[in-house]
């Protein structure tokens, strides 16, 4: 049933993203004068669709749900009637081609932009970036990051939101050097910042590789002070198999202190498949407990910790001083998603070059399976969730389209722009030499990323 569902959630996500990509394509032929012979979404054989009588179009969905393409009337794959050679593609101007190429990119691009501008109008309220916790031997706890200020900017580009702050730092994932942190003390009194410089060292890889941003940098928002009171126990959880009972209170692991549930959790999380020792209170004496957290795996294949228990329940109530109420008008939202698109833009191909370059490892490339893993998982969430989801995978989408490799969408637009500069097309062997290294390019990275898929899931 999860598998399912998993499949469902992957194809209303991403149908869309390329019917509406192949689309761009698909008009822009049609005003530049293109005959269009098939619009199809899926590779492989056709499993259904339909034949337009007035254009004689071939619209069909096909077995292999992994992208498609619009087919248009071409010398080069086939004889063309000479009624009708002013309507193949190889006899457009090179200007044409190009904008026939690009336009299903920008149309992720178009996509993108506007759901996140449906995001920005939407009203959210959301902890305020005040600094909640700065955790011990981190970046931030090295620039000695003040507990209760403000953050207002990271290195240098304003943020309002948790979400922006954490992107601001991913952005600096692998590299070496110094993360400019601006804070303010006093919300009434914008003068009042301070800016401190925190060093990184090949940021969230090595030991803190699978960490999300915030908790490698060390700087927390706020969190509720959560007795680490043990509520319910899985029966077939690490915890109950080495005593842990309901009602225990933890009060340290491996001799730290703890105060708080988030604390407990944080080191048990971490510590995968590590023997912990654990120091609980139970009827007012002081038991100790080695437990071993179960290896777990998340959606993006990370390892977490586990060890099967639950906290009492309490009420949570967040201070009104870390709460805020986030709402854009219809025109700065509009502004903002331009930015946040150019902004994760920027960040993908940034994050591609230091892929290739060794700053971070291969295994940050994910494929089809963790794709749809989390887009069944925005579903559990919101619809906000699965908005921002289609979002960031249109503009991926859009990204790698664009990259120079021939086969892909940049590939054939470099030919294109060859031939406008030289006067003519590349010879027909040049491209084809060109198209299969761009196979063979496209065909290794496929295989490495579903092979991270499949190393995620176990």
């Amino acid at each position: 049933m999860t598998f399912l569902l998993t499949l469902l959630a992957a194809i209303f996500v991403l149908g869309p993203l390329i019917a509406l990509h192949e689309w761009g394509h698909y008009i822009v032929a049609r005003l530049c004068g293109v005959k269009v012979l098939t619009y199809s979404i899926g590779f492989g054989p056709k499993l259904f669709g339909w034949t337009s009588k007035k254009s004689g179009i071939d619209y069909r969905i096909s077995a292999l749900p992994l992208g498609g393409y619009v087919k248009m009337l071409d010398e080069r794959e086939g004889e063309v009637a000479k009624g009708e050679q002013h309507l193949a593609f190889n006899r457009q101007h090179p200007l044409k081609k190009i904008a026939i190429v690009a336009a299903g990119p920008i149309m992720n691009f178009v996509i993108a932009i506007a759901l996140f501008w449906v995001l920005f109008m939407t009203p959210t309220e959301q902890l305020a970036t005040k600094v909640g916790q700065v955790l011990p031997d981190t970046p931030a706890a090295v620039a000695g990051l003040p507990v209760g200020d403000k953050i207002v900017a990271i290195d240098g580009h304003d943020v309002q939101t948790w979400e922006g702050i954490n992107y601001r730092l991913a952005g600096r994932m692998g590299e070496t050097g110094e993360v400019s942190v601006t804070l303010q003390s006093d919300p009434q009194n914008s003068s009042a910042r301070q800016t401190y410089q925190a060093p990184v060292q090949q940021f969230m890889q090595g030991a803190a590789q699978g960490k999300d941003a915030l908790s490698s940098f060390g700087m927390l928002p706020w969190q509720p002070q959560i007795a680490p009171i043990i509520g319910n126990l899985a029966p077939d959880g690490a915890a109950i198999r080495q005593g842990l009972q309901k009602g225990d209170r933890i009060t340290a692991i491996n001799d730290e202190p703890i105060k708080d549930w988030i604390s407990a959790t944080r080191i048990i999380r971490d510590s995968p498949e590590v023997l912990l020792n654990f120091t609980v209170l139970r009827d007012g004496k002081s038991v100790q407990l080695p437990i071993m957290p179960q290896g777990k795996k998340d959606n993006l294949g990370n390892d977490y910790g586990q060890i099967g228990a639950m906290v009492a329940q309490s009420e949570i109530v967040i201070p009104d001083a870390y709460k805020t109420t986030v709402v854009y008008g219809p025109g700065e939202s509009l502004i903002k998603s331009f930015e946040k698109t150019e902004q994760l833009a920027v960040m993908t191909v940034s994050s591609m070059g230091k892929m290739l370059s060794g700053m971070i490892g291969l295994d940050n490339l994910s494929g089809p399976i963790t794709i749809a893993k989390v887009a069944k998982q925005s579903f559990d969430i919101s619809w906000q969730m699965v908005l921002s989801t289609a979002a960031l995978i249109s503009l991926s989408l859009a990204v790698l389209n664009l990259l120079p490799i021939p086969v892909l969408d940049g590939g054939h637009i470099v030919y294109h722009l060859i031939e406008l500069i030289r006067g003519k097309p590349l010879s027909e062997g040049v491209q084809m030499v060109g198209l299969n290294i761009g196979l063979l390019l496209l065909a290794g990275f496929m295989v490495l990323a579903i092979g991270n898929d499949i190393s995620r899931l176990f």
